[in-house]
């Protein structure tokens, strides 16, 4: 008999839901009961063979024992049909499955900006713009609380407004009263209303900024409610109440963009997960150094302080209450009024923020009539854009803003830092603190000694590029993994970070090298390994000089980026006599022309926004062997460079020596004879005159015009005639070529000794083309001629391939080092 109909019921096969036939019984007549069962086993056993090629089992524990009839091998096609269907229902499952997972990884990151002040919009503006540049991978929401909605202080949620944002929530949370107690109303009246907003926002990730209540409150609110929080400017010391609120919405967000080393060295410190913290910069740089430099500056200027003030001839000035000691603030602000109108300037006051303290010091202003006054002219808020021309281009700037801290100092405008809110920060050379005064003479001279300066550019909190980091970081976020924070115990290794390719670029100096006939840029890596070298021919023109030294260095910069290298900053070695302090190049060789009373730093800095180093190329060979070569971790010791000229430097208490008119370790200008040859500096019987390659090239020529040269096995020798020809010949037995090494070789010996007398190093180093050369004979002549206490001193040959390279890369890597990192 023919099996009846099928029936559709479920059958499970590796986790999905299939149909499986269901036959109806039949009587059967005449046939055993084994037959049926071996029958049924082999039907079962064919099934599992077909459907086995997809991995499938089918499940042998069947809801009911299908009983089939003699001709079983009917059926085996139906099973066949439903084993493929199964296999096809799985593979649709598996594609769905992938498209949904798919879907699911390109949909939009949600990403909630929350602004409280004027301050903070100016940092979080930048990343806002570069978030909604790239709306297909982002969408942006804007939350507006605090300050911003307060007339008092500008309504600045206007400019956000004219910025093009849409805003999706404004949120009134201040407490007026600008106390304590205010201050803590606030928080809670913020703590009230922000969780409404952020579940009917409901973002992935929410930015939140600084340390001001206002973001206390949003740090609260997010992380109570599961949201994602990514934290701006932590880990930063400023030495108030900030400090607090800071750590405390860095222990509560659960990413991290910090703006310095020493930042991401202390939320490590505080045990915060590295992998979480990227090593970004402060986003206000990315939008002030593009800016900063319009050419429409003076008009700028004029509309805030009047037509008659002068570029660099005005103070911006702008202090804020220090919460945890507002009567000491109150009287700073005062003296600091009293100093302002005493010296005399046209100045432009801001408002201070809303911190507790802050009424009573408009009190205070207002008392002294600073708002009718004509020096004065006193305002509540400023684009962002209006104030970074007018810092950039002030005199001066006071008062204890982090602006003067940190934007100031990418403009090189000096700065008076008042009071201790700021006096843990990081800054730059061109910070002046004045942390306490009981008059205002003490504020009044710091005016006279920092109004109208300059600076180097300070590139500390960024260097215009944290914008696009901060993006890459964002994209980075996998929203499935844990929302649970992880804290990392104990305090990790000092440089953990680094094998994190998004968190932070490899740190290198740009290093230019000016010699007599060439103009080198390297860019040099903080462990001395030269990653890219430029050459040029060095023009003999000033001007030339300059546009190629500007034009390779840009070239460089451009390139560090492909290599993932970040650039901190610009030395530069030359010949001559240099002002390090200035960077100004003072007495040029001979060998450069129009290279006297030359200020390298200035245009270098201002073209490229980089701080700048310059010094003697004999004072880096020193320093260059002090950070890579045999110095390393020697208090005393003199580097001697042979080349062209002799020159060097002098490493006394690991400190090179300039000298009171920076022509220390003039190495090469040490007279030891009062007969000798002319030297180049006009003198006679320096050891220059001596020992240097040019003066052994001026041996050799003579004794070649007088067919002294020759030498067995060499008939001609092949022009131009070079110390290298020399050297030849006397290693090949030439008498006279003997005779001129050896006088050279004792008059750079007896120089050296000389030296060794005056300063007592426990080492020389001798450098340059000739350093190898020399080392053995000037060992002997300190063995025969120096005091017996100094004949213990070893004289070694450099292995550095490019000291003065080095030595410009190595000011910029210590400084970095020592005041940012």
């Amino acid at each position: 008999m023919l099996a009846s109909p099928l029936l559709a019921s479920q059958l499970t096969i590796a986790g999905t839901a299939v149909l499986r036939p269901r036959v109806k019984r039949s009587c059967i007549h005449g046939n055993s009961t084994t037959k049926q069962t071996k029958d049924r086993k082999g039907e079962q056993t064919r099934a599992r063979q077909c459907s086995g090629h997809r991995g499938a089992k089918l499940d042998q524990n069947l809801e009911a024992n299908v009983m089939f009839s003699s001709r079983s091998e009917q059926t085996l096609p139906l099973l066949e049909l439903y084993s493929l269907r199964m296999q096809r229902n799985r593979e649709k499952m598996e594609r769905e499955k992938t498209e949904q997972h798919q879907n699911q990884f390109k949909r939009k990151l949600r990403v909630c900006v929350a602004t409280c002040n004027r301050a903070d919009y100016s940092k979080l503006a930048p990343i806002m713009f570069g978030i909604k540049a790239h709306s297909d991978e982002f969408e942006l929401e804007v939350v507006v609380l605090g300050s911003h909605l307060i007339d008092d202080y500008g309504n600045t949620f206007r400019m956000i407004e004219q910025d093009d944002f849409d805003i999706n929530s404004k949120l009134h949370t201040i407490v007026r009263g600008e106390d304590e107690a205010a201050m803590v109303e606030s928080v809670g009246l913020a703590l009230v209303k922000l969780p409404d907003v952020l579940q009917r926002l409901r973002p992935d990730i929410l930015i939140v900024h600084g340390d001001r209540f206002d973001a206390l409150a949003l740090a609260t609110a997010a992380a109570l409610m599961n949201i994602r929080i990514l934290h701006l400017e932590g880990g930063e010391v400023s030495g108030t109440i900030d400090d607090s609120i800071r750590h405390a919405i860095s222990k509560l967000a659960h990413y991290h963009a910090c703006c310095t080393r020493m930042a991401e060295q202390h939320l490590i410190a505080m045990c915060e997960d590295h992998s979480r913290i990227l090593l970004a910069g402060c986003p206000s740089y990315d939008k002030l150094l593009l800016t900063h430099r319009k050419d429409d500056y003076m008009d700028i200027i004029k509309s805030w302080l009047g037509d008659k003030v002068q570029d660099r001839d005005y103070i911006v000035a702008l202090q804020h209450p220090v919460t945890t000691d507002i009567q000491h603030s109150i009287k700073i602000y005062g003296l600091m009024l009293d100093a302002l109108l005493s010296f005399n300037k046209k100045t432009l006051i801001l408002f201070p923020n809303i911190d507790a303290g802050s009424k009573e010091m408009v009190r205070v202003m207002r008392k002294k009539g600073i708002e009718q006054h004509q020096n004065f002219r006193a305002v509540k808020h400023i684009p962002f854009e209006q104030f970074i021309q007018l810092v950039c281009h002030a005199g001066c700037m006071i008062g204890n803003s982090s602006c003067g801290v940190r934007e100031a100092g990418a403009f090189g405008t000096p700065v008076i830092n008042l009071g201790t809110r700021q006096t843990g920060r990081e800054t730059g050379e061109n910070v002046l603190h004045v942390r306490d005064a009981d008059t205002h003479n003490k504020i009044y001279h710091a005016l006279e000694l920092q109004f109208g300066k300059r600076y180097p550019c300070s590139k500390i909190y960024g260097d215009g590029s944290a914008v696009p980091r901060i993006l890459k970081f964002l994209r980075s976020i996998d929203l499935d993994e844990p929302l649970q924070k992880t804290f990392c115990f104990p305090p990790v290794k000092e440089s953990i970070s680094q094998d994190i390719d998004h968190i932070l670029e490899t740190q290198s100096a740009l290093a230019v090298d000016l010699g007599g006939t060439n103009l080198r840029v390297a860019i040099v890596c903080k462990r001395g390994n030269i990653l890219k070298k430029y050459t040029e021919n060095n023009p003999k023109t000033f001007e030339d000089r300059m546009c190629l030294i500007l034009k390779m260095c840009k070239d460089a910069i451009q390139d560090a980026v492909s290599i993932n290298c970040r650039i901190l900053g610009v030395g530069v070695s030359t010949g001559g006599r240099v002002n390090p302090q200035e960077g100004v190049v003072l007495h040029s060789t001979k060998l450069i022309q129009e290279w006297s009373c030359v200020n390298l730093r200035t245009p270098i800095s201002d073209a490229l926004h980089l701080p700048v180093w310059v010094d003697n190329d004999g004072n880096c060979a020193a320093l260059a062997e002090k950070k890579f070569g045999h110095g390393k971790g020697v208090e005393n010791f003199v580097t001697v460079i042979t080349g062209t000229g002799i020159g060097g430097g002098i490493i006394h208490h690991y400190e090179l020596i300039h000298g009171s008119t920076f022509c220390a370790a003039e190495l090469g200008h040490i007279m030891v004879s009062l007969e000798g040859p002319e030297c180049s500096c006009g003198s006679r019987g320096c050891v220059e005159a001596f020992a240097s390659g040019m003066a052994l090239q001026r041996e050799a020529k003579m004794l070649h015009d007088e067919d002294l040269l020759k030498v067995e096995g060499i008939d001609k020798l092949c022009e131009p005639i070079t110390a290298v020809h020399l050297i030849t010949a006397a290693k090949m037995g030439n008498s006279k070529a003997e005779a001129v090494l050896h006088k050279a070789s004792t008059a750079l010996g007896v120089g050296i000794v000389n030296i060794l007398h005056v300063v007592n190093p426990s080492l020389v180093i001798l450098s340059g083309v000739l350093g190898s050369f020399y080392q053995e004979p000037v060992q002997h002549v300190i063995n025969q001629r120096a005091l017996k206490s100094a004949q213990s001193i070893k004289v070694v040959s450099s292995h550095l391939e490019e000291p003065a390279l080095l030595g410009a890369a190595s000011m910029v890597l210590d400084y970095a080092t020592r005041r940012t990192y």
